[in-house]
């Protein structure tokens, strides 16, 4: 019989969680200097201001709400950036879901057609924002990517193979025109 492993029990990486305090952020962990190569890593970074400034401006998003920032490092983690430009698109992403749950509150508790129409269309636009985003990450992360898979192909005596796109026939009269 398997057993059901809670989240609790599931192997992961451990990012150092961060504070707020005073208005001053730091990191949640004994050893400071070992815990911002951590998140360093995560965010996919080792230049010491893009990390200071990113970090500084999650802060400035989320504040005083610590739980907001750790969610917003979450995501950002979860992404797995490769460099500093998807860093910063996930960074984006993380913000803008956030604003998206926000108004999605806000639309709920709409009490009048005015509020429900103006939270309705912001809320639009964040998902398309992010809907954008996701897509914009894909692209960038397939860049130069292109793969091509045969799996058979046979050409009989006389026969021949096109390689390539192929236009569609269509005829018009007695012509034929390829788009």
């Amino acid at each position: 019989m398997a057993k059901d492993v809670t989240i609790d029990e599931a192997p992961r990486k451990a990012t150092p969680r961060l504070k707020i305090m005073d208005g001053n952020l730091s990191v949640d962990a004994p050893d400071k200097a070992g815990s911002h190569i951590k998140i360093m890593a995560a965010l996919g970074t080792s230049d010491p201001d893009f990390y200071a400034t990113l970090l500084s401006q999650l802060a400035n998003i989320a504040a005083p709400d610590e739980k907001a920032l750790n969610f917003m490092m979450a995501v950002i983690k979860g992404i797995e950036p490769r460099d500093q430009l998807e860093t910063l698109l996930a960074a984006q992403m993380a913000a803008i879901h956030s604003a998206t749950m926000a108004l999605a509150k806000r639309l709920a508790q709409a009490n009048s057609v005015q509020q429900q129409d103006s939270a309705s269309n912001a809320f639009n636009k964040l998902a398309r924002t992010f809907a954008a985003q996701m897509e914009a990450l894909k692209r960038y992360r397939s860049s130069g990517e292109q793969t091509v898979t045969v799996q058979q192909v046979q050409v009989n005596d006389g026969g021949q193979a096109i390689v390539g796109n192929v236009g569609v026939a269509q005829k018009s009269g007695d012509q034929s025109h390829a788009k």
